[in-house]
């Protein structure tokens, strides 16, 4: 599985602890940027960089991980795209349940409440990579009504 990294300022810090973490547990990473920390930046185009790779990318299970300060910016800005199910995740357990549920290929962190808490990112990051998607018919069919939306 590909994972792409984004983040704008003021997830910026998180992002690279993340990308740290997941280069040294040996998962393959691209971090699609901010690639300095820049008080200037906007997410949205951070959040672009990530999907766009997510849809352009033919391997199995693309995903991404996007961070801003609370994480929604970020979200709202991925789920404007066709396929892309992206979820603000605050703890291991809804990290579980957006794969399992919702087939989630974005999580988007908050780094305001995640940044000084490393078990606590770390998990949600581990779950919601380890976590398997249900392919039940009916998350199939709820999956599907969402790309009829977009």
């Amino acid at each position: 599985m590909k994972i792409y990294l984004g983040s704008d300022h003021r997830g910026f810090m998180l992002k690279e602890k993340v990308f740290a973490y997941l280069v040294k547990n040996g998962y393959d990473v691209q971090d699609v940027g901010g690639v300095e920390l820049n008080p200037d930046d906007d997410f949205p185009q951070f959040a672009q960089a990530a999907v766009l790779k997510i849809i352009g990318d033919d391997s199995k299970d693309p995903r991404a991980i996007l961070i801003c300060g609370g994480g929604q910016g970020m979200c709202m800005a991925a789920n404007r795209f066709k396929g892309i199910r992206a979820s603000v995740i605050w703890d291991a357990f809804e990290a579980k349940m957006t794969r399992h549920d919702n087939d989630s290929n974005v999580l988007c962190l908050p780094a305001r409440i995640l940044e000084d808490d490393e078990s606590a990112w770390k998990g949600i990051v581990e779950t919601w990579l380890n976590t398997p998607y249900a392919n039940a018919p009916r998350f199939n069919r709820r999956n599907a009504q969402l790309d009829e939306l977009s």
